[in-house]
């Protein structure tokens, strides 16, 4: 653990979790509208954009940032940063409460190593949720060290996006399937949820799946395409701002071989 990290990594955990408090107070008030692609934008994103934003740029000024509502302005930085300010824009604007703050950070071989979410109406037996990971140290859930309960392996309850069950066969599978309107969310619900062992997610951009990846990599856990293939952070994936090319599962490697054979695309 490199003392020249522990301690803006502390202060930029702060931030973040402040910035999900500050999401929270804010949502009954909500006013939403959208983008170019349909999808749902508030006020509450592009404020929390440029919190985080202007913190790294304080705390890691030799690093790259890379966001949807920011342009990127380098990429050869020490760690690669990747923030989605409200995953779950479309389910917050509503008044639910499975959103998140999301916060990765990826090291110069665009591996993710480290990680910030602050779900905070989302918790384990509480409101909130706090899922952290600093690049060379352990993965916590509020605070605490935190390893993964029950048997991974075998998949009988699955996450995905409400869009994803009208791509996938259910014919062979007779587990469960929980929706909850966040890529975040879905996708490190096997590490933090004992009875949850797999998630399916459609194509989407870098920050819907990047921290979440980072937690699902220190659980012994991974991201894989469903035709076979780790995910990969291509140029145009990380600093492109496209979608990755398939439709990914995450999961253990038996749960990955598993989801692969009972939840395959439909022909």
């Amino acid at each position: 653990m490199s003392s020249d990290i522990s301690l803006p990594f502390a202060e930029l955990e702060r931030t973040v979790v402040d910035c999900a408090l500050l999401a929270r107070g804010a949502q009954r008030g909500i006013k939403r509208s959208y983008k170019a692609d349909g999808s749902v934008l508030t006020e509450t994103d592009m404020r929390i954009s440029h919190i985080i934003h202007d913190k790294v740029a304080q705390l890691f000024p030799d690093c790259s940032f890379v966001c949807e509502e920011t342009e990127v302005e380098r990429k050869d930085g020490r760690f690669i940063f990747v923030l989605d300010p409200i995953d779950g824009t479309d389910v917050y604007s509503q008044g639910l409460p499975s959103f998140a703050v999301a916060l990765a950070m990826l090291d110069s071989q665009r591996r993710p190593v480290g990680a910030l979410i602050a779900a905070p109406r989302f918790g384990i037996g509480r409101e909130d949720l706090l899922v952290s990971l600093m690049p060379g140290g352990q993965l916590k859930v509020d605070g605490e060290v935190f390893h993964p309960e029950g048997d991974k392996d075998q998949v009988s309850q699955v996450t995905m996006g409400s869009n994803d069950q009208a791509r996938i066969d259910f014919s062979h599978f007779s587990g469960k399937v929980r929706t909850f309107g966040s890529s975040i969310i879905h996708l490190i619900a096997p590490v933090v949820f004992s009875s949850m062992q797999g998630a399916v997610n459609q194509p989407s951009y870098v920050w819907d799946v990047a921290a979440s990846h980072a937690v699902l990599l220190a659980a012994g856990m991974d991201i894989e395409y469903c035709h076979g293939g780790r995910l990969e952070y291509t140029d145009d994936f990380l600093f492109g701002k496209k979608k990755y090319r398939e439709d990914i599962y995450a999961g253990t490697p038996s749960a990955i071989r598993m989801m692969r054979s009972v939840l395959p695309l439909k022909d």
